[in-house]
């Protein structure tokens, strides 16, 4: 129990210093991995072949000083549309079932490069695509916080794998929320950073123009320690910003600094995140975030954000007529999944792409390439583009006189499994507190403010504007300080795993 208390920087501070060894580290979480997965199912892969010789190549690391940094012989999960070097990389689709990439993601780099060692790949959402992590082509991951329900997507297996103690730390991908929405449904923290901050290269696309890699950990710190060893530019990654990353040094601050940042910081509130569709416990454990808040210097005003209701129209128009062009390349020639049976190069195709895709995916390609087509091309994806404009203009008005924007992460807690896949308009509606951020390429994070009446947690948001990470995470800090210690979802025995 000691090491799942226990700070990111904190464990690797202890390897480092010799109180415990990276095998140490390692094996109590395999134990943890061993007794959980059978019930929580967040993991597609996990990491055997190659762990015996990166924790022996990490642990002499160590000693030579070559890892020397705030994360060296932390373990770390990652999720399952994140390219790593010879080990299975599915997206979640039978598409890419046996896929074993043959070169890291520029994040999984720099993972390595700090010393990190990775458990293993996170269970998804296909192709990224859905907000429950129902869609998997391979098994049902569960909320650890009640097992009945899920918990959350698309990045849900890495989100549980945190909550559930089973990982310290995790990545995840975020285009319309998928990082925030399962890191609230599961208690824990998910940060989706400023387009162009963190580098995409080896990361399965979605859509591209709002795809963004993100980190999951208990706390905010922990959070930022794993956004600082990602973020940065990348040549291989044309969007990515020649922008300093701020590096927090090791240094993490008293009770009395994060407290004190917050004093004088102003806080918008949109109506329109609170109002109808928003469930009356998420709407009031929010309120008493923004009364605490106010109680303790911050500067919180209601404001209005009317282009809020057409951001997830507009969202979900131009997502899928972006992944109609990426998953294009699935067609089982060059690789992916190949049909058998087909006689003409058109059945192959066809039968490839029908029994490789799952439903959801099937739709959104289907949404895609209808609104990119000749007649409609206008109507739907170039009026969406105009709304996505008209979104990011908003957002740069409001961060004229604010330094963040508060909302929910989601109107409502996570939903039982079943009901979000009997309605996809539901699904799509579970994004309506998420999607604008990407739209407008701004970053926002997700930190835990309640729990409701079934025990599942509730999540705060926080939107920055673009580039201010460091506000954010100041923002965030001192909301954690004041709320104080969170409960996991093992301290709360619901897990029964």
């Amino acid at each position: 129990m000691e090491l799942l208390q226990m700070s990111v920087r904190a464990m690797s501070e202890k390897i480092k210093s010799k109180a415990l060894s990276v095998k140490e580290t390692v094996d109590a979480l395999q134990m943890k991995l061993a007794e959980k997965e059978p019930m929580l199912g967040a993991f597609l892969t996990i990491n055997d072949m190659q762990l015996e010789q990166r924790m022996d190549e990490v642990q002499k690391g160590i000693r030579s000083g070559r890892y020397a940094g705030p994360l060296a012989g932390v373990p770390i999960a990652i999720k399952d549309n994140i390219c790593t070097k010879g080990l299975r990389t599915t997206c979640g689709s039978r598409m890419l079932e046996r896929f074993v990439p043959a070169y890291d993601a520029t994040v999984v780099q720099r993972l390595q490069d700090a010393g990190m060692i990775i458990l293993g790949k996170t269970n998804m959402d296909e192709f990224a695509m859905g907000s429950t992590t129902e869609t998997s082509a391979f098994r049902l991951t569960k909320n650890p916080w009640n097992m009945s329900h899920v918990p959350g997507g698309s990045s849900g297996g890495s989100c549980a794998a945190v909550a559930a103690g089973e990982v310290p730390l995790a990545l995840g991908s975020d285009t319309g929320g998928s990082v925030r929405q399962p890191a609230a449904f599961c208690g824990v923290v998910g940060l989706k950073p400023t387009y162009g901050r963190v580098s995409r290269y080896g990361l399965v696309a979605y859509a591209s123009s709002m795809d963004q890699i993100g980190p999951i950990g208990r706390t905010v710190a922990d959070c930022r320690a794993l956004y600082e060893c990602v973020a940065g530019y990348d040549e291989k990654d044309a969007t990515t910003v020649k922008r300093e990353v701020t590096k927090s040094l090791g240094h993490e601050p008293n009770v009395e600094e994060r407290i004190e940042k917050l004093k004088g910081m102003r806080f918008a509130v949109p109506k329109e995140y609170l109002g109808e569709g928003t469930r009356e416990e998420v709407r009031e454990a929010v309120k008493g975030a923004m009364k605490l808040l106010d109680r303790n210097g911050a500067v919180v005003e209601e404001i209005s954000l009317p282009l809020a209701e057409y951001a997830v129209a507009a969202y979900y128009i131009i997502a899928c007529a972006e992944a109609s062009s990426n998953l294009s390349r699935f067609d089982g020639v060059k690789y992916g999944y190949r049909a058998e049976g087909a006689e003409t190069l058109h059945e192959m195709y066809v039968k490839s792409r029908s029994e490789g895709f799952g439903e959801e995916v099937k739709r959104r390609i289907l949404l895609g390439s209808f609104a990119l087509s000749e007649g409609y091309y206008d109507a739907y994806y170039l009026k969406a583009l105009k709304v996505r404009r008209l979104i990011r203009e908003a957002f740069d008005k409001v961060f004229e006189n604010y330094d963040c924007i508060l909302t929910p992460t989601a109107p409502t807690t996570a939903p039982k499994f079943g009901t979000a896949l009997k309605d996809p308009l539901l699904m799509y509606l579970q994004d309506a507190d998420t999607v604008a951020v990407n739209l407008a390429g701004l970053p926002a994070i997700s930190v835990p403010c309640g729990i409701d009446a079934e025990g599942l947690p509730i999540g705060l948001q926080l939107i920055g504007n673009a580039f201010c990470e460091e506000t954010l995470f100041a923002a965030a800090e001192g909301y954690e300080e004041l709320r104080g210690k969170f409960p996991t979802a093992w301290e709360q025995g619901r897990e029964r795993l």
